[in-house]
């Protein structure tokens, strides 16, 4: 009789060899949320990601700044500013266009040079319209 079968180990091999699977597999499909994590995290000015219909960055200006470069942004878009709240550490932009596009913008103080920037176009994203949102601000800073 074979040692793996005296010990009961082959009946275990399969089983275990589907545990590490299992485990590979998660652990490689968060591979791109924890790399997001480290590099966003670790990171400065410049930081962009587009992550489940919402475009993050984080730019090197203060908020006072940003918020009127969002304003800039929207006229040149040709989008009509509905809805503002603005504090010292916090803003947040609603606007609609053509076809009813909604663009949320939210802005987060980081310090006194450094602003946390989100922007989500509709319910579900639009990562192109996000994009040229965030360059169109980039251009008024």
């Amino acid at each position: 009789m074979d040692l793996c079968m005296k010990k009961g180990l082959c009946f275990m091999m399969p089983k275990n060899l589907l545990y590490i699977a299992l485990l590979g597999i998660t652990l490689f499909s968060n591979y791109g949320c924890v790399a997001t994590l480290l590099v966003g995290g670790g990171a400065g000015a410049g930081t962009v990601a587009y992550l489940k219909g919402e475009l993050k960055s984080t730019e090197e200006a203060s908020i006072g700044s940003v918020w009127q470069a969002a304003h800039r942004a929207m006229k040149d878009l040709g989008f009509i500013v509905t809805n503002e709240e603005k504090n010292n550490l916090s803003a947040k932009l609603i606007a609609h266009g053509s076809e009813d596009t909604k663009i949320e913008i939210n802005l987060e103080s980081v310090s006194a040079r450094l602003t946390n920037v989100k922007i989500r176009v509709g319910v579900f994203g639009n990562e192109s319209l996000s994009r040229l949102t965030l360059e169109r601000i980039k251009k008024h800073l």
